[in-house]
């Protein structure tokens, strides 16, 4: 105790933080206990923060405990699922965490299509328990990524098209809100909270129970993935363009610019790669829709064949692995114009290493027939979603590494719409937080947003991360 004492940055919080260590069922851990190091790192490593205590969550009962110290000390809070988020949000310095990884279970009821999933699953944990039932949640398309973040920013993945987001498939949400009562959020009950909660990025509560409707899924679906060469880059974007505007709902695309995987065998240079999935019950179908793509610009590499949706979903898990230091940004367009694919071309060629990357997701279908004002997620018209990428390990990396990523994004708003996604950005440290979420969210779902946080959290407990401020 005396060399915890000599540490504390806030002894006057020690008290509490003692109270609360008795009354959960998980563990606390302060910096100068053994596991604080691993229990304080976060996926993404350019985030380096050392809380004040971190508490492992052993059950949902441990929450409002938690939510109940950060009253009492004041210290800020973090809220922690799968540990992925991009800007760092899972973690906070002389704070508390409270980190929901361990509770990871998934229950399947096949037969009303309904996936009830504890805050810490992951993506492949929920895709392995539904695809032995010929189900599947609509998800992104990283397995390790957490399942609550997906939920409450949005969740945009190979499923879009075909079911929507994330956030679209939740049923049911079991929330802790601020003062330490527990609601059930649904169509019925908190209707305005359960808007709020699908896109709103946990700026209201603590969810510690989701529920999603699934979607059939065939036991495999046929994945293709389509690779040029620089030269053939230009043309083969502007077929995407083309090609992927007359697909099907049940196809899913997805363009991107990158040097591959050393595991792929192909070398240093960057591709432009096309990677389709189609999701329906014949897969001659599927592969109808590719010769339309091959006949346009045929490929210089190509690998097509069935797959299953667990592998399908993972096949990208080793561009990003836990610990890299990462950076995103991303905007929503939908031209496809000269001009448009002159700039794309542009800043992809400027790709020259393993890390940075560029993906282009085709949007539309279930996405866009979700009215605009039935979610909080920002933008249900854009026809693509552009995600600019850094994965790298050195820290010196880091400033040319985050420029490329921002000067793509600043040169795509020129053609960009409204609303930013919050799972696909970095924090910019330039900025005021509160800015940067008026500009994620848009200046009227923003202004919705508020009215919720007056009403849920008003002394704004929740505020690590794109923060909705209740202060006028």
């Amino acid at each position: 105790m005396a060399a915890a004492e000599a540490w504390d940055p806030v002894p006057e919080a020690r008290p509490a933080l003692e109270r609360l260590r008795a009354s959960i069922r998980g563990t606390l851990i302060e910096p100068t206990d053994p596991g604080y190091e691993r229990a304080r790192a976060v996926w993404n490593g350019m985030i380096d923060r050392r809380p004040r205590a971190v508490v492992l969550a052993a059950a949902t009962s441990d929450i409002a405990p938690v939510l109940a110290a950060a009253r009492e000390t004041g210290l800020p809070l973090a809220v922690r699922g799968a540990g992925h988020s991009i800007a760092g949000f899972g973690t906070v310095d002389d704070g508390i965490v409270l980190d929901l990884g361990a509770l990871r279970s998934v229950a399947v009821e096949a037969s009303s299509q309904r996936v009830t999933v504890a805050p810490g699953a992951s993506a492949g944990d929920v895709d392995r328990a539904t695809s032995a039932s010929g189900l599947a949640v609509p998800l992104a398309a990283v397995s390790p990524a957490g399942v609550a973040g997906m939920a409450l920013g949005g969740g945009l993945g190979w499923l879009a098209r075909s079911a929507g987001l994330t956030s679209d498939a939740l049923e049911r949400a079991e929330v802790v809100l601020a003062s330490g009562e527990q609601v059930v959020v649904d169509r019925e009950q908190h209707e305005d909270l359960f808007w709020g909660l699908r896109g709103g990025g946990g700026n209201f509560g603590v969810v510690s129970s989701f529920t999603f409707r699934a979607v059939a899924m065939p036991r495999t679906v046929l994945g293709a993935t389509l690779l040029y060469r620089r030269p053939h880059w230009r043309r083969a974007l502007a077929a995407f363009g083309r090609w992927s505007l007359a697909l099907p709902d049940e196809t899913a695309a997805m363009a991107s610019f990158m040097v591959l995987p050393a595991s792929a065998g192909r070398g240093e240079e960057p591709w432009l790669m096309v990677r389709s999935v189609h999701l329906g019950p014949d897969p001659a179908d599927g592969l109808a829709q590719l010769e339309r793509l091959r006949r346009a610009v045929a490929p210089d590499h190509e690998e097509v064949g069935p797959v299953d949706w667990p592998r399908w979903q993972s096949a990208r898990d080793e561009v990003f692995p836990t610990g890299s230091r990462v950076f995103w940004s991303n905007v929503g367009f939908s031209r496809t114009d000269e001009d448009a694919l002159d700039l794309i071309i542009a800043f992809a060629s400027q790709i020259s290493r393993r890390g940075t990357g560029i993906d282009i997701h085709r949007l539309g279908g279930a996405f866009s027939r979700v009215p605009a004002a039935a979610t909080a997620f920002p933008n249900r018209t854009a026809r693509f979603w552009m995600n600019i990428f850094g994965v790298w390990d050195r820290a010196e990396e880091d400033r040319g590494r985050t420029e490329f990523a921002q000067r793509a994004q600043e040169v795509m708003r020129r053609f960009s719409e409204d609303g930013e996604y919050v799972n696909f950005q970095s924090i910019e440290q330039a900025r005021p937080i509160t800015e940067l979420s008026r500009r994620i969210y848009g200046e009227e779902n923003y202004r919705r947003l508020q009215k919720l946080k007056q009403r849920y959290d008003p002394s704004n407990l929740f505020r690590g991360n794109y923060n909705v401020s209740p202060e006028l």
